[in-house]
Formats: C-alpha cells, structure tokens, sequence
C-alpha cells in the first residue's frame, strides 16, 4: 500500500521552497489587473508537492490558493488540485511533462468565466533554472482555439 517516490515525484521537488511572485492577469472583459504574492511549496511524504498562496494589497484583494501536485503510477501521469478562496469549485488536474522535460500542462475542466457551462483549462509550469519558473493559464474558447489569461514568474525569496 505505501508508495515509493519515483523520478516523476522528484521532478516536483524543483519547485520546494518560498517563492514571491507576480501575475499578469485578463479578465472575461479584457480588463488587465495585475496580483502578487507569496508562495510556500512543501512535499508531503516525497509524493505530494502542496503549495500554499497568498496575495492581494487590501482587505477587498486578498486571496488564498492551495494546489496540490504528485504522480500516479496506475495512470502514468501528474494529477492534483487547486482550491482558491476566491472560486467555489474545485480544479482537477491531470498532466504529463513534456519532451524538453521542463514543462508540465495540467489539464482540467470547469466553469467559463462568464458563468454559463463549462470549458477546458491548462495551467502549465514551466521550470526556468532552480530559483525561476512560470505559470502560464490558458482556457479553450468555442472555436477550439486556447486563450492565455494568465502568465506569472514564481522568483525563489
């Protein structure tokens, strides 16, 4: 019953520490905001990664995230969570790293930013060096096409 880390479980590893970070952001109305914040990555028992967020400057900004990331060995791919105090749903991830070995899309589904059903998402982290990497948020519009609406830089505090 008790799994071992494998190399895809230390390939999550990278990203263990404290990270500041800066988000650009495009709302449903092509509003652009900006977010910064903080971010503290853990591994629990050498298969989870858990990564706690934090940001927003006032009262009415502040949010938290929680997203959680590891590697299942049945499914030979990443699958995870992310929860933000900010959404009411919960995000299933699922993914694989890619060929140049240092960008993992994170697939999930959920709902369109204007309310009305749903619509494909990927949030991809890409890992820069040992003390940068990116999260990059896309969503699949009507025609099939994938719509970035979120580009941060994670910087190692």
């Amino acid at each position: 019953m008790f799994s071992k880390s494998q190399a895809e479980h230390q390939w999550l590893e990278q990203m263990i520490g404290d990270w500041s970070f800066d988000h650009q952001c495009m709302g449903p109305d092509n509003e652009s905001s900006q977010s910064s914040g903080k971010m503290t990555c853990r591994t629990m028992g050498g298969l989870w990664l858990i990564c706690e967020s934090s940001g927003g400057t006032s009262d009415e900004d502040k949010w938290s995230s929680i997203m959680t990331l590891g590697f299942d060995p049945t499914k030979n791919r990443y699958v995870g969570t992310f929860v933000g105090s900010m959404m009411a749903n919960i995000w299933h991830y699922r993914g694989t790293v890619d060929e140049s070995g240092k960008r993992l899309p994170l697939d999930s589904k959920g709902p369109k930013f204007g309310g009305a059903g749903t619509c494909l998402y990927r949030d991809t982290i890409e890992i820069v060096d040992a003390n940068e990497w990116l999260m990059i948020s896309e969503m699949q519009d009507d025609d099939g096409a994938w719509v970035k609406f979120m580009h941060g830089k994670h910087t190692r505090i």
